[in-house]
């Protein structure tokens, strides 16, 4: 699971420069956690991290945004998905079973291979393999037809030997293996070789296993502007977060802030971010495109494997792939609310019944061969 910090954290080394824009689209999702810290507040007990509520207070600042601690009429999900600040509950296991049934489509034989989606990963380098595996292959688990892998040569056979069932496709580079003479037409290279495929994808994944590769980096910058403007939705996480931030070109500020406005500022960044929609991972799930905010916090497990992270991003690019095609059942909720509280929902499902036959020992991969089941058994296939 990514470091908090990833989102507002830019090194000022100037190899390590970016340059990507801030990126206000509608559907990019950021995933970002914070580590359980309990605080006694209206009544409930939550997990909160001082450090990571600074960050975001910056952000915000760093945006033009700002907020009221005064005001606290949050507009709620009409899923009654409540916000810490209205003091209500938090998301039912109807309305999830609602929502996964109303967004995961039918297995109808007259379909065919792709229509259940088509997901992309752009991530994996010579020191991180696990974590692009295990986002790609937990898009097909829960139901995607086709997972593709975007990595650099290094890592292409390590992650070819987990699963025959992945795309991988090796054709990032590293600085270390690209003269400087030859960095502008190798990545004139890679960004034609991605080209090829971006329009077929409902969904790209943008982090995992990704490293800090300034040359690496920059090219994938340019895959995002490219996913951009053929529309297709994007999930940042792990280094994507990274990359994002450090285009940003953020400094970390120390100072106080009133954690009571917490979720005020979660609303307040992703408005300030072009209303793209923020995942905030922790002891509860936190989700906000700027307009609205919602909480998961129903099963989960507390075995704290890495790579769950992996796991929900994968999750998410599938089942926001499905709401943008198959919702029904009038939510009034954006897709991508829909495929995080979904995602999210899953995750912790899967988990919590690795950890009924795992406990101690539960790993990443225990999870993942769980998630068909805890879908079964929310959404059965009629």
């Amino acid at each position: 699971m990514p470091s908090s910090g990833r989102l507002v954290r830019a090194k000022s080394n100037e190899r390590e420069k970016s340059s990507l824009l801030p990126i206000p689209f509608q559907e990019l999702i950021i995933f970002f956690s914070v580590q359980p810290n309990p605080i006694f507040l209206e009544n409930f007990m939550v997990g909160y991290s001082a450090a990571v509520i600074r960050r975001q207070q910056f952000l915000i600042r760093c945006l033009g945004g700002g907020y009221n601690s005064g005001n606290k009429n949050l507009h709620y999900s009409s899923l009654r998905m409540q916000s810490l600040m209205g003091g209500g509950g938090f998301t039912l296991e109807s309305d999830v079973i609602s929502i996964l049934r109303s967004i995961t489509p039918s297995l109808d034989p007259s379909r065919h291979k792709g229509q259940a989606g088509k997901i992309a990963v752009v991530g994996g380098c010579r020191e991180y393999t696990g974590a692009p595996y295990f986002s790609a292959i937990s898009a097909l688990k829960i139901g995607a037809d086709l997972s593709h892998v975007f990595c650099t040569k290094d890592a292409a056979p390590v992650i070819k030997s987990y699963s025959p069932e992945l795309i991988v496709h090796p054709i990032l580079e590293e600085s270390y293996n690209v003269r400087d003479e030859h960095k502008r037409s190798t990545s004139a290279k890679v960004i034609a070789e991605v080209d090829k495929w971006m329009e077929r994808f409902d969904c790209l994944v943008v982090g995992p296993g990704l490293g800090r590769d300034p040359f690496l980096l920059d090219c994938v910058s340019e895959i995002i502007k490219h996913a951009r403007q053929s529309n297709v939705p994007i999930v940042v996480d792990g280094d994507g977060l990274f990359l994002v931030t450090n285009c940003l070109d953020l400094k970390v500020l120390n100072c106080e802030v009133n954690y009571q406005d917490g979720t005020q500022q979660l609303l307040s960044l992703a408005k300030g971010l072009g209303g793209v929609t923020i995942l905030r991972k922790g002891e509860s799930d936190y989700i906000s495109n700027g307009e609205e905010v919602s909480a998961v916090n129903m099963f989960g497990s507390p075995r704290r494997c890495g790579g769950q992270g992996d796991i929900l991003s994968g999750s998410v690019a599938v089942f926001l792939s499905w709401a943008r095609h198959n919702a029904k059942g009038g939510w009034s909720a954006s897709p991508t609310i829909l495929g995080c509280i979904a995602g999210s929902a899953i995750l912790r499902k899967a988990a919590s019944l690795a950890f009924e036959n795992k406990r101690r020992s539960t790993l990443t991969s225990d999870i993942i061969e769980c998630l068909g089941e805890s879908l079964e058994e929310l959404c059965p296939v009629s």
